[in-house]
């Protein structure tokens, strides 16, 4: 049975005769009380376990009374800056500022400050000095240990040290947050809690986890922030030890020292949950949907995308360069049941505004429904190898056959018409299966007319750095899905996502994305350049050029001007890119790409097309010529 919102003022307080709350809980996004909103998931897992929570949603940060509103929690305050990064939903990649925010009532900016989690800990610090302070969320899981900041162009420290916060706790959290309160509800004193996975903490004193480096211990130092600041190199070398740790049955505790003496020690993450625990996270008394105060305002725009869909499963071992998922969810899949998914599905058909239509069944990647091999719930991920790149691992369970049950149970609902699915494809995955049956039900009950893929590249040196397959892999998918709608009489067209300007991508490969947009026949709408947004493997190539996994050089794109050339080279058919995509042909060699034939990419103007009229009017002289003396020579012997 529901019960209600959570606590959001002291009047909610009063009525339900709480006079202090356990947790405080502030957020950078307005509070929508639905899964797929992090604070929803950790404030529904704290009450299920018997805590008070109250909500403060985006408190105004100029005003030190605004984080008071429901008073000093017995316990701690924990802090989210949103379902975003903070900078992340402010900034465009130019750095200009976003004229919307999807997780703000009414889609108004400005609500927020940039950083929202240093600046809402140092907030609450100021107010109360002795409360513990836990941060948790995209921002500062991803921000956990230091990092490169794109929008300041700098080494930034731990984020547990900005924000003057006591404890990270990282990654999906579920497990770690029950873990903390328990023990802060036992009475262990916070700076003593150092014992937890999925946790970040900072200490002066590493008596307790002496011996790193030794083959013994299971710990080992990263090297200092001072060191990394000097040297990008260090930098580099660091985060490549991260990726190597980030799987909760290899990790090793990973310490990184500070000037000052302080080291952030960052403890492995979190198990694993099993499918009864995601069961009972998706099972809690959601009232799935945003808090009535802002109906006023227009609602929340970001329940729009997930309000009719369903999350499938979470975790994802495709292990794509520019993707932060194998820091934040971790490499191993983990799944809900049938029955969970099915009774989420039967509740939301009752809801008044649904016409029959689910709009995903999915997660980060949708066919993922198990993990990639048998071994992994033991024995946990390979750190030194990907499951798919650069090609399939020779153990991977390329099998559909529990999505394909699952899919047909959805589509049996009554009141269903419709589900589609609008998650990530992976499609090499789907190609390493040997039983056609999902393949085929996709393109036959789950396309909405378009089917997004995203292959991101075509260049195979830019495909290595992102970690994604190579493109005969790509054009095996196309060719297969384009012979399966043909045998089922559909029209329905392919929408690859496309990536400009990422590590690794010179105008040279830009030139080879066009040429293939060209035979495709397709030109985007909207072209995503690189964004090197905290803790991946692709942000770090960019802020140091060196690929971490290897230690090789890569050649990155910074300069304004060149990646406006590469994003204008995916869509060379804009006339309001004719300038630039004729700069970078020339600047790449490759005027033979500026002329009338079919395989040219622009016409020649101005000056230009004298000079290509001229070079035509020579060639065409020169085969007529060659045309007579063949004719000549056919006389002669008649």
């Amino acid at each position: 049975m529901k019960n209600g919102f959570l606590p959001v003022s002291r009047q909610d307080m009063i009525d339900r005769g709480i006079d202090q709350l356990d947790f405080v809980y502030i957020i950078g996004d307005a509070y929508v009380d639905h899964p797929s909103f992090g604070h929803a998931v950790i404030s529904r897992v704290l009450e299920a376990h018997g805590y008070l929570v109250g909500i403060i949603s985006q408190p105004d940060w100029k005003d030190e009374n605004s984080i008071t509103i429901l008073g000093k929690p017995r316990l701690a305050f924990i802090i989210s800056g949103g379902n975003m990064d903070s900078m992340v939903n402010h900034y465009f990649v130019s750095k200009k500022r976003r004229p919307a925010d999807a997780y703000t009532p009414g889609g108004a900016v400005g609500k927020r400050p940039d950083y929202a989690t240093v600046v809402y800990g140092n907030l609450v610090r100021r107010k109360y000095k002795d409360v513990p302070v836990i941060i948790g969320g995209i921002e500062a899981s991803l921000r956990r240990l230091a990092h490169y900041d794109y929008w300041s162009n700098s080494l930034k420290r731990s984020i547990l040290l900005d924000s003057q916060a006591d404890m990270i706790s990282y990654g999906m959290g579920e497990h770690s947050i029950v873990e903390i309160a328990e023990a802060l509800d036992s009475g262990i004193p916070i700076n003593h809690i150092t014992f937890i996975s999925g946790t970040v903490y900072k200490t002066k004193d590493i008596s307790g986890i002496t011996g790193f480096q030794e083959e013994s211990c299971n710990a080992v130092f990263l090297p200092s922030y001072e060191e990394m600041k000097n040297d990008s190199g260090k930098y580099a070398d660091s985060f490549g030890i991260q990726y190597k740790n980030t799987d909760p049955f290899t990790a090793r505790i990973l310490a990184e020292a500070y000037s000052d003496g302080m080291f952030v020690v960052q403890n492995p993450p979190q198990k694993p949950l099993t499918v009864d625990e995601m069961d009972q996270v998706y099972d809690l008394p959601y009232m799935r949907t945003y808090h009535p105060s802002y109906k006023e305002m227009g609602g929340v725009p970001a329940i729009s995308e997930v309000k009719f869909s369903l999350v499938s499963n979470r975790g994802c071992f495709g292990g794509c360069s520019f993707c932060a998922l194998t820091f934040h969810q971790g490499r191993i899949v983990q799944v809900r049941s049938h029955e969970s998914i099915l009774r989420e599905a039967k509740e939301m058909t009752k809801d008044p505004d649904f016409k029959g239509y689910i709009h995903d069944v999915g997660g980060p990647t949708a066919n993922f429904r198990h993990p990639a091999c048998e071994k992994q719930l033991k024995y946990g991920t390979c750190s030194g190898k990907q499951c798919l790149f650069p090609s399939l691992c020779k153990n991977i369970n390329a099998d559909h056959q529990d999505y394909v049950q699952l899919l047909r149970k959805l589509r049996g609902l009554p009141g269903v018409k419709k589900v589609f699915i609008r998650s990530g494809i992976r499609f090499d995955y789907l190609l390493a299966d040997k039983n056609d049956v999902f393949f085929r039900e996709l393109v036959e009950y789950h396309v909405s007319g378009q089917l997004k893929v995203a292959p991101e590249h075509i260049s195979d040196a830019v495909l290595e750095k992102m970690g994604k397959p190579k493109r005969e892999i790509y054009d095996s998918f196309v060719k297969k899905y384009e012979k399966l709608n043909a045998f089922l009489g559909k029209k329905q067209y392919l929408v690859p996502y496309l990536m400009s300007s990422h590590p690794g991508s010179t105008l040279k490969e830009a030139v080879e994305l066009a040429e293939y947009l060209r035979d495709f026949g397709y030109m985007p709408e909207q072209v995503q350049d690189f964004y090197p947004t905290p803790s991946t493997l692709s942000t770090v190539m960019y802020a140091t050029g060196i690929d971490p996994r290897n230690g090789s050089k890569v050649y990155v794109c910074k300069n304004p001007h060149e990646k406006n050339m590469q994003r204008a080279l995916i869509q060379y058919r804009d006339p309001k890119n004719y300038k630039l995509v004729r700069e970078a042909l020339i600047k790449a060699g490759r005027e033979d790409l500026i002329g009338f034939n079919k395989k040219c990419l622009i016409k020649p103007y101005g000056n230009d097309r004298e000079r290509f009229h001229k070079s035509d009017s020579q060639t065409m002289q020169k085969s007529n010529k060659k045309k007579k003396t063949i004719r000549n020579r056919h006389a002669k012997k008649a």
